[in-house]
C-alpha cells in the first residue's frame, strides 16, 4: 500500500509540476518566419503578445544575400532609386561620392549614407491623428520583418533583428494613424524607423518613454542604417496590412455574430424558413449564399420554426427572405479580403526590389534591362518596381465595407417591421400588455436611421481621391488607412444596429410566449436577458443600446 501511495503521490507530483510549467512553456512559444508563411492566425497571436517570433536561418541568409547585392550595386556605381540617387522629386540627385572617376564604399561614404539615412527618416516622420493601437503597430513590425526576409526589400541584418527584438522585448513605437496617401505608408511607418535608431518615442513596460531610454533599458542598441535601409523601413505597407488584417478579423467575427442574431430575429417575427433550405438556395448557387443559408439553417436547429405555427405567412418581407444573400456578400468579401492580405503579408511591396543569385534577365536582348543586373562577386539584380500600390488589398476592404453596409440595410428593415401588428401577430410597437398608455418602441428607431446613413458613406469608396505629390512623381493614389478606418466604424455601427435590433427581437420573442427556440439563439437570448431585461413600461433606452453594443462584442457564439 505504501508503495502504491508514494507513486500516486510521485504521479500528482509531476501533474502539478506541469501546470506551474504550463504558463513559461507558453510563454515560449515561437511564430517561425520565412517570408513567405505567415498566416492571419499568427498576425492576430502576435499583435496581442501571445507568442513570441524567430527568424529562419535560411530567411536570415536571404536577408544577408539581398544586403550584399545592394553594397555590390553601389560599388559599382548602380543607378538605383533609393541607394545612389534620392527620393520623390529629388530622385536624381545623387547621394553617394566619386572619387577618381567611380563610387567607393570608405568609411567616410558610409558614414554620409547613414547619416542620409537618419534625415530621411526624420524628414518622412510627418503623420497627424490620434496614436495606433499597440495592437496594429505590433502587426506592422511583424509583417514588415516577415517582408524583410524575402531579401528583396536588400536591407542590413542588424534592421532585421532589430524589429524582432521590438517584437519580443514588447517595445511598441508610438505610431500616428493618419497621414498616408496608400502609396506605401511612408509619413506613417517612419515613426517606427525613428524608434529604432533611438530617436521618437515608444511604449514600454507599461510608460511612454523616449526611444533611446526604451533602447537602454531593453539592453539593444540603435541601430545604423545604411545604403537603402531607411527607404525599406518606410516605404512600406506593413501598417495598413496590419490595420487590415485586424479590421478584417473583427468584421468576421461581428459575421458570425450577426447570423445567430438573425436567427433569434426569424423567431422573433414567427418568419419562414423556406428561403434558406438548400432546395431553394441550390437552384441560384452563390457560393457565399449557399454558405449563409446553410449557416441560417444550421443556427435554427432545433426552432419551432421548423414545426407549422399558426399565423405564419407564408412570404415574409424582403429584408428577412433575402438575408441569405445579404450574409452571403459579406462572407464572401470576407474570405476575398483574407486571401488578398496573405499575398500582401508574405510579399515584398518594395522599390526598388533587389533579387539576390540571379545572373539573367527575362529579355536578354534588350540592353535597357540588363542593366538591372549586379555583376561582380555578389551577383543579383535591383530593379524599379510598382508594388508599393495597395490598390488590390484596399478595393477587397471597400468591397467588404460596402457589403456591410448593404447588409445594414436588411438588418434596419427588418427592426422597423417588428413595428407592424399586420407583419408581427404582435402588438404595435411591441408594447408589453401593461402598458397601455406608453410609446414602446415607437420612437428608438431613429438611430438606426442615423447610422444606416452613416454607414451608406461610409462605404463610399476613397481609393480614387487624391491629387499629385512630389513635384507631379506621385499621382495616385488607394488611401488605404482611411479605407481601413471606414471599415472599422461600419463594424461598430454594425454592432449598434444589431444591439437594437436584439432590444426589438428579444422582446418579440417574449410576446410570443412560450415557443420552442434554437439551441444556438436560445443560448443567445438567455445571455442577453441578463445584461438587458423585458421592457414592461417605458424607460430610458440608451442604456440598453450600450449594454446590448457591449454585450454582442464580447459575446462568443458556440
Amino acid at each position: 500500500m505504501r508503495g502504491k501511495s508514494l507513486v500516486r503521490i510521485a504521479f500528482l507530483s509531476s501533474i502539478v509540476v506541469m501546470l506551474f510549467a504550463l504558463p513559461s512553456m507558453a510563454a515560449t512559444t515561437k511564430v517561425v518566419l520565412d517570408g513567405h508563411s505567415l498566416t492571419i492566425d499568427e498576425v492576430l497571436s502576435v499583435s496581442k503578445g501571445e507568442v513570441e517570433v524567430a527568424i529562419s536561418p535560411e530567411a536570415m541568409k536571404q536577408v544577408e544575400a539581398g544586403f550584399a547585392v545592394v553594397m555590390e550595386a553601389a560599388l559599382q556605381g548602380k543607378p538605383v532609386y533609393g541607394l545612389t540617387t534620392g527620393v520623390g522629386w529629388n530622385k536624381d540627385k545623387s547621394v553617394f561620392e566619386e572619387r577618381d572617376g567611380k563610387k567607393v564604399l570608405s568609411e567616410e561614404l558610409l558614414a554620409r549614407s547613414r547619416e542620409f539615412n537618419i534625415l530621411s527618416l526624420r524628414a518622412h516622420g510627418g503623420g497627424v491623428g490620434p496614436d495606433l493601437p499597440a495592437d496594429v503597430v505590433r502587426a506592422a513590425m511583424l509583417i514588415r520583418l516577415n517582408t524583410f526576409l524575402t531579401g528583396i526589400p536588400g536591407v542590413q541584418p542588424a534592421v532585421v533583428n532589430q524589429y524582432r527584438d521590438f517584437l519580443n522585448k514588447k517595445i511598441t513605437p508610438v505610431v500616428p494613424s493618419r497621414g498616408s496617401v496608400g502609396e506605401a505608408d511612408i509619413t506613417i511607418a517612419s515613426h517606427i524607423g525613428l524608434a529604432m535608431i533611438g530617436e521618437w518615442q515608444v511604449d514600454y513596460r507599461g510608460k511612454r518613454m523616449a526611444a533611446a531610454d526604451a533602447l537602454k533599458e531593453a539592453g539593444l542598441s540603435p541601430i545604423k542604417p545604411v545604403g537603402k535601409d531607411f527607404l525599406s523601413m518606410l516605404s512600406t505597407n506593413a501598417v495598413a496590412a496590419g490595420q487590415a488584417v485586424l479590421a478584417v478579423e473583427e468584421a468576421k467575427n461581428y459575421a458570425n455574430k450577426a447570423i445567430v442574431v438573425f436567427g433569434l430575429t426569424l423567431e422573433g417575427l414567427n418568419g419562414n424558413i423556406a428561403p434558406f433550405l438548400k432546395a431553394t438556395t441550390e437552384i441560384r448557387p452563390f457560393p457565399g449564399m449557399l454558405k449563409a443559408s446553410k449557416m441560417i439553417r444550421d443556427t435554427l436547429e432545433g426552432s419551432y420554426l421548423w414545426q407549422p405555427a399558426e399565423g405564419r405567412p407564408l412570404q415574409d418581407p424582403l429584408s428577412f427572405r433575402t438575408m441569405g444573400y445579404a450574409l452571403g456578400n459579406v462572407l464572401d468579401a470576407i474570405e476575398e479580403a483574407e486571401k488578398a492580405l496573405i499575398i500582401q503579408i508574405n510579399s515584398s511591396d518594395d522599390n526598388p526590389a533587389v533579387i539576390a543569385g540571379v545572373t539573367e534577365v527575362e529579355r536578354p536582348d534588350s540592353e535597357y534591362i540588363t542593366n538591372y543586373l549586379v555583376k561582380g562577386e555578389q551577383k543579383g539584380a535591383i530593379y524599379p518596381t510598382a508594388n508599393f500600390d495597395m490598390l488590390p488589398v484596399v478595393a477587397r476592404i471597400e468591397q467588404l465595407s460596402h457589403s456591410l453596409a448593404r447588409m445594414s440595410q436588411n438588418i434596419v428593415m427588418q427592426t422597423i417591421r417588428f413595428e407592424n401588428p399586420n407583419i408581427t401577430g404582435l402588438s404595435r410597437f411591441l408594447a408589453s400588455e401593461e402598458n397601455t398608455l406608453g410609446h414602446a418602441f415607437g420612437a428608438i428607431q431613429k438611430p438606426l436611421g442615423e447610422l444606416y446613413a452613416e454607414n451608406r458613406q461610409l462605404a463610399m469608396p476613397v481609393s480614387m481621391d487624391g491629387f499629385a505629390l512630389a513635384g507631379n512623381i506621385e499621382d495616385t493614389f488607394a488611401n488605404s488607412l482611411l479605407a481601413i478606418r471606414n471599415l472599422e466604424k461600419i463594424t461598430d455601427n454594425m454592432y449598434y444596429i444589431s444591439s437594437i435590433q436584439m432590444l426589438h427581437t428579444a422582446q418579440a420573442v417574449d410576446l410570443r410566449g412560450k415557443v420552442q427556440l434554437a439551441k444556438k439563439t436560445k443560448a443567445l437570448y438567455d445571455a442577453y436577458r441578463k445584461v438587458v431585461p423585458f421592457v414592461s413600461f417605458d424607460r430610458i433606452y440608451t442604456a440598453d443600446f450600450t449594454k446590448g453594443y457591449e454585450f454582442l462584442k464580447s459575446y462568443t457564439v458556440k
